[in-house]
């Protein structure tokens, strides 16, 4: 597998399936399918390695790319094999040939994993030659878009969506979720240390004025009872002073009288 590197612009959309037939002069594109329409005309990388200039649509870029650097072959019949990679600024051709010189690729962005793109290939390809290797001999320019269409479009659906069809982009979507529920159960944490806090002040703030009232309580309580301990002595001593007032003339009379 061969790499020819860009830059670093990239993402990881799938735009195009593609087939070509190799022959001595290049590569004649028998099917297509434009998963990404709005890319089907291609309006930068001015200058790119894999478009050769401005405005080639894939299936024109793919052949040139291919044309200039044909895959390998397999020695075995009926399996796609010779896989190469070619880059350009923004997109990267993805492509592998059997045998007989049937060509399956696939056009992605910089980021689209090159392993899920080959298996890809390979998937598509154990479906598109039994159906159409025949005709993929002779078959005009472009001639099999038509009849090919629903299958290639399965296999861009299919193969659109990372997340369902390898493995590592999975586990990284698990891991991205599994950071955010961590960073949302961290701050829920915190919030709730925070509330926690707070209401330990309250009640910290509570205990004291409890305290201070009970000191209160004690203290006008003792009051209270030193109150009445006064007036209890001041009525005991208007009692017996009125008690004498009373007893000492009757005393005194009896003492007379004898």
């Amino acid at each position: 597998m061969s790499y020819a590197k860009g830059s670093d612009m990239s993402d990881n959309q799938l735009r195009a399936v593609l087939v070509y037939r190799l022959e001595s002069s290049g590569a004649t594109v028998l099917a297509k399918y434009d998963h990404a329409s709005q890319y089907e005309t291609h309006g930068g990388a001015e200058g790119s390695s894999l478009y050769g200039g401005r405005d080639k649509n894939y299936a024109d870029a793919g052949a040139l790319v291919i044309g200039n650097d044909p895959p390998g072959k397999p020695s075995e019949g009926n399996t796609l094999g010779g896989f190469k990679v070619v880059q350009s600024d923004v997109h990267q051709i993805i492509y592998g040939a059997d045998i007989d010189g049937i060509c399956m690729a696939v056009i992605t962005g910089l980021s689209y994993p090159s392993r899920v793109g080959i298996a890809m290939l390979t998937e598509l390809y154990k479906e598109f030659k039994p159906k159409f290797g025949g005709a993929a001999k002779t078959a005009a320019t472009n001639t099999l878009s038509k009849k090919s269409k629903d299958m290639l479009k399965k296999s861009a659906d299919k193969y659109s969506d990372l997340n369902k069809v390898d493995k590592a982009a999975a586990l990284n979507a698990k891991v991205d979720e599994v950071k955010s529920q961590m960073g949302d159960n961290i701050a829920g944490i915190l919030k709730n240390t925070e509330k926690a806090e707070t209401i330990q002040a309250k009640s910290e703030q509570l205990n004291e004025q409890a305290a201070v009232f009970k000191k209160r309580s004690t203290d006008l309580k003792k009051q209270m009872k030193c109150k009445n301990l006064k007036m209890t002595l001041i009525l005991a001593g208007l009692v017996i002073g009125i008690l004498l007032v009373i007893l000492i003339p009757l005393i005194k009379r009896a003492k007379s009288s004898d």
